[in-house]
């Protein structure tokens, strides 16, 4: 999928939301324990329900992991859904990935090749060779941890190497990477008012931003700092969402509960005409 696609579907839903598929199994309502695959059962009516109100789905990876072969199986068959039912959706495989150039063209290969997702997160701590394999694939996206919404951020993020702060070297470092031009950055709703300043070093770029909701970020503030031209911004919102409701309405609720956040974002989407 390419930026102009998601662009497309922006302005087509009036919504730039990502919503989070990070399945717990005991947090699911009970009635679909009994299913032969009740992650996948979760996920199904979860997207049937919201998939005119949103643009990507962002499952994370560890929630499917930790289930072993069985959540391996049901991550695959959520993207597949996806893919053949409603392929305008944006993917985004968090996982964290970052490791030695063969290493990183082999997570590439299993989440672009194998799973079929349009993007993954990945870590930069290990720099450019690290990198650059995932932005060799045409029209898939690597979206890179630049300044994350958790309390630890500031442990490394915000540190100050020669007067600069780390993220900051990140981004302008990132931006020379060969295959720049399909970097998106995540960027937790928690540091709006950074925001400001990565919009001067990467004007451009797509933002994936959690935060907005349960951890306390602001919609408006995230848009008014981080928002370009072209919207540039995807905004995930996954437990404030997908565990709305625990009984047999809760794909109805989150609905509800994706309904309340596009509407919102619509309003944000007329400031720009």
């Amino acid at each position: 999928m390419t930026t102009e696609q998601i662009v497309a579907q922006i302005h087509k839903k009036k919504s730039f939301l990502c919503i989070g598929l990070d399945v717990d199994l005991t947090k699911i309502p009970q009635h679909l324990v009994k299913e032969e695959d009740p992650i996948f059962a979760f996920n199904k009516e979860i997207i049937n329900a919201t998939h005119h109100l949103c643009v990507a789905y962002k499952p994370n990876t560890a929630f499917y992991e930790a289930y072993g072969i069985k959540g391996w199986m049901a991550l695959e068959k959520t993207i597949k859904y996806l893919n053949e039912n409603y392929p305008e959706i944006f993917t985004i495989a968090d996982a964290k990935r970052g490791d030695i150039g063969n290493t990183s063209t082999m997570y590439a290969k299993a989440f672009f090749e194998d799973l079929g997702f349009d993007s993954v997160t990945v870590a930069p701590y290990m720099g450019k060779d690290s990198v650059e394999p995932f932005l060799a694939f045409k029209d898939k996206h690597t979206i890179l941890l630049a300044l994350t919404s958790n309390v630890g951020a500031f442990d490394y993020q915000t540190k100050k190497i020669e007067k600069k702060e780390l993220y900051k070297q990140v981004l302008e470092t990132s931006i020379n990477y060969k295959g720049a031009k399909n970097l998106m950055y995540v960027v937790g709703a928690t540091k709006a008012e950074y925001l400001t300043g990565i919009r001067e070093i990467i004007s451009d770029n797509f933002l994936l931003v959690p935060g907005v909701g349960a951890q306390g970020g602001s919609l408006s503030e995230v848009c008014k700092y981080g928002m370009t031209k072209d919207v540039g911004l995807l905004i995930n919102s996954s437990r404030g969402i997908i565990y709305g409701g625990s009984g047999l309405d809760f794909a109805k609720i989150a609905a509800s509960k994706a309904k309340e956040l596009q509407q919102q974002m619509k309003k944000e989407l007329e400031k720009l005409c």
